[in-house]
């Protein structure tokens, strides 16, 4: 009874040499001259599997090394691209922030401008009112005047500074005392004042209570 392929081997083998022995007279020669041929066999069979085995290894690790070396390329144009795509959106931030403040540099400047034309307006209107001035003539300056502040206000001017307003230092610039109005409190308005996307365009002067 054989309990595996190994006992199977092992009895086949001792079947041959118990038949090789009681059949030949030189049984015990023919024996050992197969003995060493299985020998060189089983060693030349080994050192070619050794052989094998090394060049699988060597091919392994060198496809590995590629593998690696083309992971960190796809890395590094992935970083590249990266700092890039960075560069590239800070270079235009800047540059929208440049626009950004040249339009507001301009529209600042032209609208200091125009708060001269406001003030002269805004005498005429009170000379007129002072003098009687015919109507027509008080109306088409009032009329020029508010299509004037119009304008202003849908580019961002603001008039700022009225009577009865909480004094402000950032937009109200006091220039004397109003005995008559409560502390902190805007008295009388010499001239307005003007606010571009608020910010300060011209303080307010402004008399206020003590």
């Amino acid at each position: 009874m054989f309990y595996g392929y190994a006992d199977y081997l092992k009895f086949l083998c001792q079947s041959l040499e118990n038949f090789i022995l009681n059949h030949y007279e030189d049984g015990e020669f023919i024996l050992t001259f197969l003995g060493q041929f299985m020998t060189e066999q089983t060693t030349e069979q080994t050192t070619m599997e050794e052989i094998m085995a090394e060049t699988t290894t060597e091919q392994v690790e060198a496809l590995h090394s590629q593998i690696q070396a083309l992971e960190n390329e796809v890395k590094e144009a992935k970083e590249t691209a990266a700092r890039a795509n960075a560069e590239s959106y800070n270079a235009q931030r800047r540059m929208e922030q440049e626009t950004d403040k040249a339009k507001k540099f301009a529209l600042q400047k032209f609208a200091k401008e125009l708060l001269e034309v406001v003030d002269n307006l805004e005498r005429a209107i009170k000379d007129a009112e002072e003098t009687g001035a015919d109507d027509a003539s008080l109306e088409g300056i009032r009329l020029t005047h508010k299509v004037l502040l119009s304008v202003l206000e849908k580019n961002g001017v603001v008039a700022v500074g009225n009577v009865g307003d909480t004094f402000n230092p950032e937009i109200h610039e006091a220039v004397g005392i109003f005995p008559e109005a409560e502390k902190d409190i805007i008295g009388q308005v010499l001239q307005k004042g003007y606010i571009l996307n608020e910010r300060t365009l011209r303080p307010a002067m402004v008399m206020v209570g003590a």
